[in-house]
């Protein structure tokens, strides 16, 4: 399955079993010699919510959140005949999120994921030797890398966000800043043009993965950092390599996530 080009392939573990899901990762994601994914993802049952999701990159490593995983997982709930709900919850490492589908002749169309409040805290992102930043008497961890000021934010997994003419300069720093020294969880990393106050292009190194076509973590990161900065208001389109993701973060400090998610095949893995 894909959300705006990130692609995971997607496995139901409540009516069969993975075993060593880090190596079955690390085998599946491979473009060359495997199916060919930015990782995988597992469905599974949960005490928490209605299912749980578990997310591997294609390094082996565990993520803790996926947007555009949790878009697809939705999905695939829904059109497996798992539920018959069209409001879910999904348990992630980063907390249980609220999903709200939307329906036409029994297939998800689109897909409102509530991604819950932004970390800022600098110790709970996890980042290391910041700088202060105030704005509005809000304290942002910054750093900066390569003379590139990064803004830090947590949704439940680290970004670090830089505004720049140049978005493409992704690929030349993503790796430095993903394994810099001032992240101990390393971090994913996002290039950020901003068009006018309610669209910013934007390109994303993912942690453990490397460029992707999308991220949806990155993207509500992206959109918090810019409403920080001052430069965009708190509804923003988002656009992507992959398409286009609708941002909104409310006077409830909640984020919110809407896009799609795609079936692109399915199969059995020997």
């Amino acid at each position: 399955m894909e959300g705006l080009g990130n692609d995971y392939v997607y496995i139901d573990v409540i009516n069969q079993d993975v075993e060593n899901p880090s190596d079955l990762a690390i085998k599946v994601s491979d473009r060359h010699f495997g199916i060919g994914s930015d990782g995988l993802i597992l469905i599974d049952k949960s005490d928490k919510a209605d299912f749980k999701m578990s997310i591997y990159n294609p390094d082996g490593s565990q993520a803790e959140m996926c947007g555009n995983g949790i878009r697809c997982a939705s999905k695939f709930v829904y059109e497996k005949g798992m539920t018959n709900k069209k409001s879910i919850t999904f348990e992630t490492l980063a907390g249980v999120k609220k999903i709200d589908l939307t329906i036409e002749n029994d297939k998800v169309t689109s897909v409102n994921v509530c991604m819950g409040e932004p970390i800022l805290n600098a110790d709970k992102i996890p980042v290391i030797n910041y700088n202060k930043k105030i704005i509005d008497g809000v304290e942002l961890a910054s750093v900066c890398i390569a003379k590139k000021e990064f803004t830090c934010v947590s949704m439940g997994n680290p970004h670090a966000v830089c505004f720049t003419n140049d978005n493409s300069e992704v690929t030349k720093f993503g790796p430095i800043i993903e394994n810099s020294e001032y992240f101990p969880n390393k971090t994913n990393v996002e290039f950020v043009h901003v068009i006018n106050r309610n669209e910013i292009d934007m390109r994303v190194w993912e942690r453990g993965t490397g460029e992707t076509l999308a991220c949806g973590t990155g993207a509500c990161a992206a959109v918090i950092a810019s409403v920080l900065n001052g430069y965009t208001e708190r509804k923003v389109n988002v656009n992507l390599l992959g398409g286009k993701l609708y941002i909104l973060w409310d006077k409830d400090n909640k984020i919110y996530m809407k896009g799609p998610a795609k079936i692109v095949f399915e199969g059995t893995i020997d």
